[in-house]
């Protein structure tokens, strides 16, 4: 599994995309509604398409059956860090196991990258605590606000030391 290779699993393929190709757009929009719905506007953080389609971001999907169903990307911060960013598995999927091949996916990518540490920043709602749970289960832990961010009482900060 490379950085611009593919993983697959059982008829679900994990794979690089293009995060402004029509398919992914129907999930970027959800991602994105469900951001706006769930955080107060000067805490929304996530992506939207033309940003993640930039040089020293990485953006993954995973379909099945060539229906998109989760999406992830990695960002390349200064010095040897990256952030995760816009990391998305539909409501109808859930429950599967995809978050976490996802995010096996984006931490691969962060390892190839020769990252030494992979940060996130994730809501305080409700909404968000099955996120922060699989994070802390892949062994991120809270960390203050990093590179671009400040101190906001409706954000989490996590990191995971990669070396």
């Amino acid at each position: 599994m490379t950085i611009e290779g593919t993983k697959t699993a059982a008829g679900l393929r994990i794979a690089a995309d293009d995060p402004c190709s029509p398919e992914v757009g129907a999930l970027l929009a959800r991602h994105l509604q469900l951001m706006r719905d769930t955080s107060p506007p000067e805490s929304v953080h996530a992506l939207d398409a033309s940003a993640l389609a930039v040089p020293g971001v990485w953006f993954f999907t995973a379909r099945e059956a060539g229906a998109v169903l989760a999406m992830g990307a990695i960002k390349a911060l200064s010095g040897n860090e990256g952030e995760i960013k816009s990391m998305h598995v539909v409501a109808e999927a859930r429950g599967r196991g995809l978050a976490r091949l996802m995010l096996d996916q984006l931490i691969a990518a962060a390892r190839e990258q020769g990252w030494q540490r992979l940060s996130l920043e994730t809501g305080v709602e409700d909404e968000f605590v099955p996120a922060r749970a699989l994070y802390a289960r892949a062994g991120f832990v809270e960390c203050g606000p990093f590179e671009g961010y400040w101190a906001d009482p409706n954000s989490v900060f996590m990191t995971l030391k990669l070396r």
